[in-house]
């Protein structure tokens, strides 16, 4: 039997639950859950009083190959909070049923056993639960309902009986999102809101870590007691201080350590006894210290783990909450960031403490900053889904330097961007070399970087180059609204700098799109016979407050604009700060709201009359900043505005496909033959040309006579990827000249230095456009998916666009889109127009067959030929990873 391992969940309320197979030794702790079932519950679950507990711990605590058992353990009480099983009923089906502590119903452990439940039965060949549920029991009844697994029942004898489908349809995966985020924002709520905190290592010695953050929590006005904690010092900074957490009289919500990391563990295991919910952990000195460091975080895991404690880091600057209901600043950051609408994510606490200082400067508010160190426990996906319900929470910025999961990010990512614009930094751009792959996929998609674009593209992130790139971009999401659409008007008063923004808004893919008539007589009779008209509106250098101010609500009236950057370079006699405040007083009265962005040159800082209560108007350095950011901007608009894509349920053969994979794991894996991948493909649908396999010459010419028509003659060797090179490849000979060429081909293989096995026989394909397809694992994001020019140029070219696994219908159809080559598939020069759909339809089986498969190493599907009529691939290769 096939049983998954240990998993440590978080339920609804933000508590940890261990939850593992039921082993023999349970059977005491199991009769002890038992008899701790109210009479309601024993009924419900049993029918009956009578049953003896005794023996039926016993059965439960008896698990076999057709008998599988879960237990969750309550991390705080190391107790069993509940028990689910299935027992095979059939060759496909099992009876599931389950039960959970009385105080611990409604957290989500009966869903989150009867997910890992159906993992394990699929793993086993049942695809089928039933249930019989006593009509009163609608808690059971529930759980099957809102599982998210496609669920039936009738009513028999008194019972109502259950059948739920055991696969992971894309609702249970959403509802198990859900369930997760839930759970997230419950954990957070103890980090983020507690209601008291302790810092252990608080100092009387302020330029230290330990006194800063105390100093920092009194300073800012926390709601709520702080207890400083030191051994050595019976008060800290005229507060009374403990030698231990466990002293302090009343309830410890948060604990903030910052002590050498040898006494971390240590200190983490006072505040599980004292009953701490959450902990942050300044201390650096593990993971990213060594072997000796990530065996102490491991303990400090397992520490908060048994104690049910969530935990940020450690290694980090610490968190802060702006809520004026909380006020909590548990950093050594020298300042405090305004109130706002931001919520951050650092991985980088140095980075950090820069991050909440420039926001300042550039009145960006936080709702909440969270330092996650080495993301030991709580880690970026958490506060993505916090922020998503967080109503303090419009915009979320993320520093990442590494991803933990990268496929649960790019679910709720996607979830969060419909409703909430997520920009990111993520460090490590550089080529981080080439993987070690031998096929043309595995040297297009070198660069590590290429996944983490494909990854933000396809769930609607923002990614940002910069750090000031990154606050450019917010400045102008958290204070205007999106664009509707490209069409920039620039309004100026000096030519130079409106140039500069056209060239900028051009190279970003924004549009300088002429004003219409009644507009451009609008403006000739504001402003002077000298001034420019047309856009850019160059007002020039004597237009003063007045003068941008009604400029402005004649372009902004404009249905053929939809976006507006005003661009100030102070002449001598005009203040900035008056031309801001007509700006601004402009922008608010404007009845039809569109994004404006100000650029004040040679202006020190942003000018405070831009903004006030009402009005933020956005102001940037320089114009590539502006353009820069609009773009931005209206790229991630029309991601949220598209209809969202689907993952495609298809008609495969999965179970013949898995045989083929496994026979190939079984011999050690390596390159499948051609028969294989030819069946492989089928399994998939994928469309592959006919393909005939010979082992010697003569094979090859008499398959060869059985095609009528020309032939293409290829050679096969374990060690031959590309064909060309050595002369293992004829296009077009006729039947009776087949076992000479292939006679003279595997000569000229074997000089090459590969060892011919065979040779591959397919009628010659029609021409067409010439595409490559194809899957290289990455350990971190799983399968990536490359589509771009194919054929002998693929790698001269270099035109491709890459996708991470799963790809959604949308996302298909934006890779195929994207190549540089595709106006040779969109009729170029009055060419026939390509099936374009035949060639999305491929990817998304493609993608379909590496989700169920990620022995698939590597795949080359090169060339795929797309024609009017279709596509079809004329050479593939795949490569299934070793058993380890």
């Amino acid at each position: 039997m096939t049983m998954l391992g240990d998993a440590d969940v978080v339920l609804r309320d933000g508590s940890i639950a261990h939850i593992r197979p039921v082993v023999a030794a349970d059977r005491e702790a199991l009769e002890a859950f038992l008899r701790g079932l109210d009479r309601d519950a024993r009924l419900t679950r049993y029918n009956s009083l009578a049953i003896s507990l005794a023996a039926e711990a016993a059965r439960l605590a008896t698990v076999g190959i057709d008998h599988c058992g879960l237990v969750a353990i309550d991390a705080r009480r190391q107790a069993i909070a509940a028990h689910a099983e299935y027992i095979r009923t059939g060759p496909t089906t099992a009876e599931v049923a389950f039960a959970t502590a009385d105080d611990r119903r409604g957290v989500g452990l009966a869903t989150l056993m009867l997910a890992r439940l159906a993992e394990t039965a699929r793993a086993c060949g049942i695809t089928t639960f039933e249930a019989y549920v006593v009509p009163n029991n609608t808690a059971m009844a529930d759980v099957l309902r809102d599982s998210g697994f496609i669920a039936t029942f009738a009513t028999r004898d008194d019972f109502q009986c259950w059948a739920l489908d055991t696969t992971a349809s894309d609702e249970t995966i959403a509802r198990y999102d859900l369930r997760e985020a839930t759970s997230a924002q419950a954990s957070l709520r103890r980090v983020l809101a507690p209601r008291s905190v302790a810092v252990i290592g608080a100092s009387r010695d302020r330029g230290t870590i330990g006194a800063e953050i105390f100093h920092n929590l009194l300073a800012t006005g926390f709601n709520g007691p702080v207890y400083p904690v030191n051994r050595s010092a019976e008060v800290v900074q005229s507060v009374r201080a403990y030698a231990s957490v466990t002293e302090i009289n009343g309830p410890v919500d948060l604990a903030v350590i910052v002590v050498p990391a040898a006494h971390v563990v240590g200190a983490a295991r006072e505040c599980a006894t004292k009953g701490v919910l959450g902990l942050v952990v300044i201390s650096a000195g593990f993971a990213e210290a060594g072997a000796e460091g990530t065996k102490r975080q491991r303990e400090l895991v397992s520490v908060c783990r048994d104690a049910g404690m969530r935990l940020v880091g450690p290694n980090c600057l610490g968190v802060i909450n702006t809520d004026p209901a909380v006020r909590l600043n548990a950093t050594f950051a020298p300042s405090y960031p305004p109130a706002g609408r931001i919520g951050f994510l650092s991985q980088s606490g140095a980075l950090g403490l820069a991050v909440i200082e420039h926001a300042a400067q550039r009145g960006l508010g936080l709702s909440s900053f969270v330092s996650v160190g080495n993301k030991a426990d709580l880690s970026g996906n958490d506060l993505l889904a916090f922020w998503e319900k967080d109503q303090r929470t419009d915009l979320i910025l993320l520093y990442l330097e590494s991803f933990g999961n990268p496929r649960k990010f790019a679910r709720i990512a996607r979830r969060v961007g419909r409703t909430k614009p997520i920009v990111a930094v993520k460090s490590g751009r550089s080529v981080a070399g080439v993987r070690a792959t031998s096929s043309h996929t595995g040297a297009l998609v070198a660069a590590s970087d290429v996944t983490t674009d494909a990854l933000f593209r396809q769930t609607g992130v923002i990614r940002t180059g910069t750090l000031a790139e990154l606050f450019d971009v917010s400045a102008l999401l958290a204070n205007q609204p999106l664009p509707a659409g490209g069409r920039v008007a620039i309004l100026t008063n000096a030519g130079g700098p409106a140039i500069l923004a056209a060239d900028a808004c051009e190279a970003a893919g924004l549009e300088v799109h002429p004003l219409s008539d009644q507009t451009r007589r609008r403006l000739a009779e504001l402003l002077p016979p000298e001034a420019s008209i047309g856009n850019p509106v160059d007002m020039i250098a004597s237009a003063g407050a007045d003068a941008y101010a009604r400029a402005i609500g004649i372009l902004a009236a404009d249905d053929l604009v939809d976006a507006l950057i005003v661009i100030f370079t102070p002449p001598l006699v005009t203040r900035a700060a008056d031309v801001a405040s007509g700006i601004r007083t402009a922008v608010g009265a404007l009845p039809r709201k569109i994004p404006i962005l100000a650029v004040f040159l040679s202006v020190s800082g942003v000018p405070a009359e831009l903004s006030d209560n009402e009005v933020h108007i956005p102001s940037f350095a320089y114009p590539e900043d502006a353009a820069r950011a609009l773009a931005h901007a209206l790229r991630y608009a029309r991601w949220r505005s598209r209809p969202e894509g689907v993952v495609p349920q298809l008609a495969v053969r999965s179970e013949e496909a898995d045989a083929i994979v496994s026979r190939a794991r079984a011999r050690g894996g390596g390159w499948l033959a051609p028969d294989e991948v030819a069946a492989l493909f089928g399994c998939y649908g994928l469309p592959l040309v006919t393909t005939r396999v010979a082992s010697t010459p003569e094979a090859a010419a008499s398959a060869a006579a059985d095609i009528a028509g020309p032939v293409a003659l290829k050679v096969v060797a374990p060690t031959l990827v590309h064909k060309t090179d050595v002369g293992a490849v004829r296009l077009g000979p006729a039947a009776r000249d087949v076992y000479e060429q292939a006679r003279t081909m595997a000569d000229a293989a074997r000089e090459g230095g590969h060892a011919p096995t065979g040779f591959v026989v397919q009628p010659m394909a029609p021409k067409g456009i010439e595409l490559l397809l194809g899957v290289v694992q990455d350990p971190t994001f799983g399968p990536v998916i490359a589509c771009g020019a194919g054929g002998v140029t693929a790698e001269v070219l270099k035109d491709v666009a890459v996708g991470v696994a799963p790809l959604t219908d949308r996302d298909a159809r934006d890779m195929v889109r994207s190549l540089r080559t595709f106006p040779l598939l969109d009729g170029f020069r009055g060419a026939p127009k390509c099936d374009v759909s035949a060639i999305e339809d491929a990817l998304l089986r493609l993608s379909a067959m590496v989700e169920r498969h990620p022995e698939i190493a590597e795949l080359d599907a090169n060339p795929l030929i797309s024609r009017p009529d279709g596509a079809l691939i004329v050479d593939a290769r795949v490569r299934i990873a070793a058993e380890s």
